[in-house]
């Protein structure tokens, strides 16, 4: 395999790797942040509301593809893969930055619900563009192969995100983690 075609891979599957990255944490931590941003007298409630911000985020995919698939159509793969991939590092980040609703009320819920629509939105475009951008820069006789890499950044996303929740809990007290340590695995995501 040729450099370029090495550096074609890595780009084609970073932001699967983050998108999956985020997925693991963001469930991982679903219980604390429902509670810092949907906080109730039931925990259940608060664990809903946390996976229906998650939601938001899925309903945002379809025009994220259409989105990314013109503009990379327009403007090529390898700017709307770079764009869908910043569009999604960026708003992981802030979300591990946003103040809780005990801070600025209900504003905490809204600002997670739109950073959640604005990785979703990435999402859209990443995953297609992704693929196409892995099957363009192979060997017509290697492109089910390097398209495959889509799929191995989407797993090794995952696994990577549950490392670092699981490091996270188990390193840290209870206390710390529920009350700051949720928050690093998002910013180390940028």
């Amino acid at each position: 395999m040729s450099n370029e075609r090495g550096k074609a891979i890595a780009a084609g599957i970073s932001g699967n790797v983050l998108e999956w990255y985020d997925f693991a944490v963001y469930g991982y931590f679903a219980l604390t942040i429902g509670k810092h941003f949907f906080p109730s007298d039931d925990p259940t409630t608060s664990v809903i509301a946390a996976f229906g911000a998650f939601a938001a985020g899925f309903l945002m995919r379809p025009v994220g593809s259409l989105f990314f698939g013109h503009m990379g159509d327009k403007l090529g793969r390898k700017r709307a893969l770079t764009l869908s991939v910043m569009l999604m590092a960026i708003p992981t980040f802030c979300l591990g930055l946003l103040p809780t609703y005990d801070q600025i009320g209900p504003a905490a819920a809204v600002l997670l619900v739109l950073l959640r629509m604005l990785q979703g939105l990435s999402v859209g475009g990443e995953y297609t563009t992704s693929i196409t951008f892995l099957a363009e820069h192979s060997r017509p006789k290697r492109r089910a192969f390097f398209c495959s890499w889509s799929v191995w950044g989407a797993n090794a996303g995952i696994l990577l995100g549950s490392g670092v929740a699981a490091l996270i809990s188990n390193t840290m007290s209870a206390e710390a983690a529920q009350d700051w340590g949720w928050r690093l695995p998002f910013w180390a995501a940028f």
